[in-house]
């Protein structure tokens, strides 16, 4: 049997981390045993770190007290099967843990995918529970297995954000402000945003990725944190906060007033400057729950609809900026976990996409 490597996270200290090794177990009736090749780290495994107890991305892989696993999205291939119709050598694409293994439990099956019926994950948000049989699907696509770890999570909510904007009639906003806009998620939001004709994209970023920003051409106005007297206050405004820093929010809603007519919180990305808002002018800053969205396109549409448009989306978005974001291969969890300290502290670039496989190294 092999040995299982996997990095757990301190739930009440991020930056302390512990590999744990340990003998795999046998596989049960309707199990499959998963090697999980690549998936990506980002800013995005932050924020579900941060969101892990409001959300419940902390129980789709439990551990012991005051341990977690932090969820990502990788590449696995199925190195053991007891499930009717997963057969070995299928490839998977979906939500696993920091780990070199892990065992599912199938339960429905389409040609495209299926769900996991693990007991402790079905009252769960459902989208994290469906695994993508990779082999079924195009070409193109098959051969976009570093793009869909490292860039298509965040295409998905990128696409989610623009179609609830959509939905709303963009609220009434003349502009949309994107706090951390040089984010995967925030650059992926504003060029869609921008491709739809919205009248006004202005991203918020550091002065170390301004020049990132700005050659993505993806916003109409580039603003440097600190410089926020810089967006005209006049006229309704629609804020993202990809940053969960609590000050900034603080800042655009005095400064634009009643003018902030929408002002919807879902990144972290200055997780160590978040704090609760309140009795701002202005709309009420309210958390955005990407399965919410989808959930109702899913009613509206039929199952999967939303999905398959936004991960249509995610491949032009991720053909375009692929030039301009350099994969790194991460090797072992020892370097895993150095790296995700360094993307807790801030010290990763935009512009890098890192690969991690715990099982080598």
């Amino acid at each position: 049997m092999s040995t299982v490597t996997e990095l757990w996270v301190n739930r009440g200290d991020y930056r302390e981390t512990k590999i744990v090794e340990s003998p795999g177990r046998a596989i049960t009736d309707g199990e499959i045993r998963v090697r999980i090749e690549k998936f990506g780290l980002t800013s995005n495994n932050v924020s579900y770190a941060v969101s892990g107890d409001m959300i419940g991305y902390w129980n789709y892989y439990p551990a012991d007290d005051p341990w977690g696993k932090v969820p990502v999205w990788g590449i696995g291939e199925v190195v053991e099967s007891n499930a009717f119709d997963i057969t070995v050598g299928e490839r998977l694409y979906g939500f696993f843990p920091m780990s070199s293994e892990v065992i599912l439990t199938v339960g429905s099956v389409q040609p495209g995918a299926f769900m996991d019926a693990s007991p402790h994950r079905v009252e769960l948000p459902p989208l994290y529970n469906q695994y993508r049989r990779t082999g079924n699907e195009p070409n193109f696509l098959q051969a976009m297995e570093a793009e869909r770890c490292l860039l298509f999570p965040l295409f998905m909510t990128s696409f989610v954000l623009y179609d609830y904007f959509v939905d709303n009639d963009y609220f009434g906003a003349e502009q949309i402000v994107i706090g951390s806009v040089s984010s995967k998620t925030g650059f992926g939001l504003a060029e869609l945003l921008k491709k739809d004709g919205a009248k006004c994209v202005i991203g918020v970023t550091s002065a170390n990725n301004i020049a990132f920003v700005e050659s993505l051409g993806c916003c109409d106005q580039t603003v440097i944190y600190g410089n926020e007297s810089d967006i005209d206050p006049s006229v309704p405004t629609a804020y993202v906060d990809m940053s969960g820093n609590a000050k900034l929010t603080e800042t655009l809603h005095t400064l634009l007033g009643d003018n902030i007519v929408e002002s919807c919180m879902v990144g972290a990305t200055h997780w160590e400057k978040r704090g609760r808002v309140k009795d701002l002018p202005g709309a009420k800053p309210t958390f955005f729950f990407a399965p919410g969205q989808i959930a109702k396109r899913d009613k509206e549409w039929g199952p999967g609809v939303l999905w398959d448009k936004g991960s249509e989306a995610g491949v032009e978005i991720a053909k375009k900026v692929s030039g301009e974001i350099s994969v790194e291969d991460v090797i072992g969890a020892k370097a895993a976990a150095n790296i995700w300290k360094a993307m807790l502290n801030n010290q990763i670039s935009p512009s890098r996409g890192l690969l991690v496989s715990i099982g080598k190294g």
